[in-house]
């Protein structure tokens, strides 16, 4: 839902939030975003290093969507072998800034979080012995 002095909803830009959160919360999306945040344009290769596990035709898809959403441009150098090189754009950048937050929270509340997982699992431990 928009916030605004009249409470209506554009249904372009709800469509347009859901789709983004969809992909945006996609574990590969957010591992990219972090990547080329913290070492600015890089090579495909590299890219799938500092990514770490991901597979290169899931990669192939992240960063295809990634670049349709405006959010990384993909260079291609016209050298033998072609060198392909990805980076964020200021559109990607203002997203990698929105999603800081949620880091800074995961840091900030991990241990509270890791402590209600434990009382949780220990309540259904318990149940399943009654």
């Amino acid at each position: 839902m928009s916030i605004g002095q009249d409470n209506a909803v554009d249904p372009a830009v709800e469509a347009l939030v859901h789709e983004l959160i969809g992909r945006v919360a996609d574990k590969w999306t957010m591992i990219v975003l972090e990547v080329l945040t913290e070492h600015g344009e890089v090579r495909f290769s590299r890219l799938a290093d500092l990514s770490g596990g991901i597979s290169q035709k899931m990669l192939t898809q992240t960063v295809r969507q990634m670049e349709r959403d405006g959010l990384l441009t993909r260079t291609v150098h016209p050298v033998v072998p072609p060198r392909v090189e990805y980076k964020l754009t200021g559109l990607g950048l203002t997203l990698a800034a929105a999603f800081c937050g949620v880091w800074e929270w995961a840091e900030a509340h991990r241990e509270e979080v890791e402590a209600a997982r434990v009382a949780f699992d220990a309540r259904g431990s318990e149940k399943k012995m009654a």
